[in-house]
């Protein structure tokens, strides 16, 4: 995952509906309107931070008859997460070093 992934998606979680979105998904899949009626955001809304979850490849659509629900998938925030995860080891190093540093002075 390279920063031209990461900062999409980033983009999109920090919109507060579309985390709610993404929170309500975990709990299982759903529709727009389904969603609509748990959140308080409109069916049309709804749909367009769907259209940009998927678009980062957080969500996608799974059409159950007539009606169309949403997933998450997991296996991209959970690369996500690792590539958070690493980025706080290196921070983690660095800090380190630099308390060594410091305190050898």
């Amino acid at each position: 995952m390279t920063a031209d992934t990461l900062i999409p998606m980033f983009a999109a979680l920090a919109d507060e509906t579309r985390w709610s979105i993404l929170t309500a998904l975990g709990e299982g899949d759903a529709s727009a309107s389904a969603l609509a009626g748990r959140l308080p955001v409109s069916r049309q809304a709804i749909a367009k931070h769907l259209a940009v979850l998927q678009e980062v490849g957080l969500v996608e659509p799974i059409p159950v008859g007539r009606e169309v629900r949403f997933r998450v998938i997991g296996a991209e925030l959970a690369v996500t997460a690792a590539k958070l995860d690493a980025i706080g080891r290196d921070w983690d190093r660095r800090l380190a070093a630099i308390k060594e540093i410091a305190e050898g002075l």
